[in-house]
Order: C-alpha cells, then structure tokens, then sequence
C-alpha cells in the first residue's frame, strides 16, 4: 500500500484540528477559488468533515475581473462536486473603492456572509496559509498600522453575526498546499493576479520575502508568522483587562459615551491608547489612526483647553473630568 503524501497528511491534520470544536451535523463552507491553496482546503475539509458528521459546501465567486473568470468558476464548482462537496458559484460585481483588490475582497466575504447565514453554517473556511500571514505582517509592518496591523490573521475569529471564520492553513507553506494538488492529482487554477506586480502583496511575495531571506538567513516567513501569534496573545490579554477596567470608567452620556479622566490617568499609555480606541469603535463603528487616539489623549496628560476634536463619527472633548465622545461637537469646558 503507497504511503501518505506528507502534504496530504500535513494539511489534513490541520483541517481536522480545526474542525474539532464544531457541533456534530453542522454545514461548513469552504470558500473555493480555484487555486491551490482553497483546492487543498475543500479537498482535505471533503476528507475530513464526514467523520465528524458534517456537510460541506462550497462558496466560489466570480468577480468578473478577468477574461475567462466564469469558466474558472465553473471549473471549481465542478471539482468540488466531484469530491462529494455541494457547490455554489455566484457572479458579483465589484466597485472601486479603496482599488480592485480591496473591493473584490469585499465583494467575496459579502457573499461568503451572505451564504453562511443563509445555510445557518457553523463555520466559513478560507484558505489562507502561511505565507499569506507572512505577506500581511511585512504590509501591516510598511503602513506603521501597530500592533493590531502586525497580528496578521486570526485562525480563528467570531464576528458580530454569529459567523465563525476559521483558518486551518496558517502553519502551512503555500508549497505544501500545490504539493497536496499534485499528489491528490487535482489541477488547479493560478491566478496571474499573483504575479502582477501593481499589487503591493505581490511584490512583497515576489521581492521583499526573497530579499530578506537572502539577507538574513532562512525561516524569514515563520518567523513573520510567530510575531503575529504571540502578538495576537498580547492583544487578547489587554483585551480582557480593558473589558474588566472599562465598565467601572465609561458611563453613557448625552448622544454619546464618557470616559473618566482620572481613570484614564491612571493607566499606562498602551491600556489608555485602547480604551479610547475601543470606546470609539464600539459606539460609533469607526476605527482612530495613532495619531488620532494620542490628541485624544492629551485631553487627559497634557490639557490646556483645547478641543473638542474632531474624529470619524464623533467629537472629543473634555468636559469636566470625564472626556466625551459625542456624535456632534460638544462644547468644552
């Protein structure tokens, strides 16, 4: 009897860790696109999943930017339902806001939401692997965006509809995912979107990783990848002393929510820095640069006067020994 491809057995493995916690009969979708990574995924998650009881479909979406791109999808589908998974394809257009790469990822988790809450699935699978972790720390690391940028992507994360989005491939190379292909005789799709070189991951995957790894020695993308986990673990511990320190300093205000002062004082700048982002973002839906939160701060450690600021969806302003975050300015004293 051949043996197992280490491939095969490596990525399986991570799929069937992933699956683990998920309730016996449940729907999971894979989201398919074609390439090697998402073929590996929807094969081994086909492998997987039935001995766990659990359905699978797939999720392909065509977003039109590309000659050829319905046949790609129909070529997917059709691999998927050749490995026993339920496929849907389904053509969206995409806009142009914040350039097509950015809209088109929009676009595909629209539809992946939109499918997940239509089947009541259990979990939405991506095909991200490790070196995609490692492109997206390099890029988060480029735009100075801190450690929020710099955790990379979870592998896995719940969001506000219930959904859980799961990532098993994060400890895999994108070497192994095409040596599954080979080995499990599946044709993939290479998209030449991953060598056109006007996207900024492009020339990070095709120049900067090669650069570093010639520079500085091997493992350059593990590396990448362990900074964003151990990053993630820091972040989810500030997280749960914000959520414990927060009901004792935030009370709701007129047409918004205050913080107080002292409290603020009190803490850290990095514990600070959070509160005021988390504060923002829960109860006005938008996100403060760094700068942003450090003039916020200064209301705190160095006022003299000024303000209300202006910020996404709110003001800022000291009032008495609370700081107020309103929807319109209010007026400081």
């Amino acid at each position: 009897m051949p043996s197992l491809s280490p491939a095969i057995a490596e990525i399986r493995l991570a799929v069937r860790t992933s699956l683990a916690d998920l309730p016996e009969g449940a729907t999971v979708i894979v989201a398919l696109s074609g390439g090697a990574d998402s073929l590996a995924l929807a094969a081994a998650v086909a492998f997987e999943a039935p001995k766990r009881g659990l359905r699978v479909a797939s999720v392909t979406v065509d977003h039109a930017l590309q000659d050829g791109s319905d046949g790609v999808a129909v070529r997917a589908g059709q691999i998927a339902a050749g490995l026993g998974i339920d496929p849907l394809i389904v053509k969206v257009a995409v806009g142009g806001e914040g350039g097509p790469e950015n809209a088109a990822r929009e676009a595909r988790y629209g539809v992946l939401r939109d499918a997940a809450l239509d089947t009541r699935a259990a979990a939405v699978l991506l095909g991200h692997t490790l070196d995609d972790q490692a492109e997206t720390v390099l890029l988060g690391l480029a735009r100075g965006s801190g450690a929020a940028s710099l955790q990379g992507m979870a592998p896995v994360r719940d969001d506000d509809d219930g959904i859980r989005w799961l990532r098993p491939l994060l400890g895999v190379r994108r070497e192994a995912t095409r040596a599954f292909c080979a080995a499990s005789d599946l044709e993939f799709w290479d998209d030449p979107h991953n060598v056109d070189d006007r996207f900024a991951r492009v020339r990070v995957r095709e120049r900067v990783l090669p650069v570093l790894e010639a520079e500085l020695g091997p493992g350059i993308a593990e590396a990448l990848a362990r900074t964003a986990e151990q990053l993630r673990e820091d972040a989810e511990a500030f997280d749960e002393m914000i959520h414990e320190t927060i009901e004792d300093i935030v009370e709701h205000a007129e047409a918004g929510i205050s913080v107080s002062v002292a409290a603020l004082a009190a803490n850290p700048a990095a514990l600070r820095n959070r509160i005021i982002r988390l504060v923002v973002g829960s109860e006005f839906g938008a996100s403060l640069t760094r700068l942003q939160t450090l003039e916020v701060a200064r209301l705190v450690t160095d006022w003299s006067g000024q303000g209300p600021i202006g910020l996404p969806g709110c003001f800022a302003a000291r009032v008495g020994g609370r700081i107020v975050f309103t929807a319109s300015a209010p007026a400081a004293r």
